[in-house]
């Protein structure tokens, strides 16, 4: 695979090619690793950018029933739109269903729209390993917006919020009291909670349940990168395709005012440190698993742990103190 053409077609906004550029990042070989660093540096060079979306909730929100209403609205007024939605993997299987296409049939067909479904694999914090650098492909092939759609497993998918420019949080009604509102982790990191499906017999519950968490995010400590009102609550409805406009009048509102205060590039220059740290942590636990020694090391002191005979504490600290003394 030459690495410049394939670069220079993803730039062009080929979507085989984008396609093929994604399962090389995602790939775990070595040389497949290799040819991803030089892909990215070289599409990276075109310094195009997007408007990254992050969209978590729990399993039945309607994630994908928003996202393709949203997408259209989105695709309608001439913005090219790149969906990345993460697949929960099964733990005994390690395969994903990936069948977020056929849930999103309009928006699939859309030709300013691109769907890619991901398997999480054993990663946590509701994204893929490698969403990130699937994000960077997708700005370079000249899309105007990715939306980040994660696996829906709670308070924990809070990962997306270090890929994402703006972290939208999509709510069930009667999904929880003000007192569920306060919850930390993923209520406090989110820029705007959207309950869904305000529609039908369900309109009213989604009323009182936008009106808890609107209160419980007055109760939030204020963070820089907000102006005044925000955090905020609405509703929507993904069905009736209600209140989506103004959700999205709420979203480039926010954005505007983080890019001429600054905190767009502060953010994304911060999301970029991070992400270097996260690989050199990876990098160097692949390492240290991909010696002999120290897999022959753990293995004899995971037996030891399964027998009582050491604690997990102090296994992973006889292990430690090895590596320390090899250097």
């Amino acid at each position: 695979m030459d690495i410049g053409t394939l670069a220079a077609q993803v730039i062009k906004g080929d979507r085989r090619a984008l396609a093929r550029a994604i399962t090389l990042v995602e790939s775990g070989r070595a040389d497949h690793r290799e040819q991803a660093a030089d892909l990215l540096q070289r599409v990276g060079k075109a310094g195009r950018q997007a408007l990254r979306i992050g969209l978590s909730g729990t399993p039945g929100v309607g994630k994908s029933t928003f996202i393709e209403a949203f997408g259209l609205m989105l695709t309608g007024q001439g913005n090219r739109v790149a969906v990345l939605a993460v697949d929960p993997s099964s733990t005994r299987s390690g395969g994903s269903i990936l069948g977020d296409k056929t849930r999103m049939e309009r928006l699939s067909r859309d030709p300013n729209a691109y769907i890619r479904p991901s398997p999480s694999q054993t990663h946590l914090g509701g994204v893929a390993r490698r969403s990130r650098e699937a994000v960077a492909l997708c700005e370079a092939a000249g899309f105007d917006i990715v939306l980040i759609e994660t696996v829906g497993v709670g308070q924990s998918e809070t990962m997306v919020a270090e890929m994402a420019d703006l972290f939208i949080l999509l709510l069930a009604p009667a999904g929880g009291d003000e007192l569920q509102g306060v919850k930390r982790g993923i209520m406090e990191i989110a820029d705007i909670i959207l309950v869904n499906k305000a529609d039908g017999d369900l309109k009213s519950a989604a009323m009182r349940t936008c009106a808890d968490y609107a209160g419980a995010l007055r109760l939030l400590r204020r963070r820089p990168q907000d102006p005044e009102g925000f955090p905020k609550a609405a509703t929507v409805s993904a069905i009736d395709e209600t209140g989506i406009a103004g959700a999205w009048a709420e979203m480039r509102t926010l954005v505007d005012w983080r890019r001429a205060q600054g905190h767009w590039a502060s953010r994304r220059a911060a999301q970029a440190r991070f992400w270097f740290e996260e690989e050199v942590r990876l990098g160097l636990l692949a390492q240290l698993t991909a010696q002999p020694e120290t897999r022959k090391m753990m293995a004899d002191l995971g037996e030891k742990v399964g027998q009582g005979a050491l604690t997990p504490a102090a296994a992973a600290q006889k292990l430690l103190s090895h590596l320390k003394s090899c250097r």
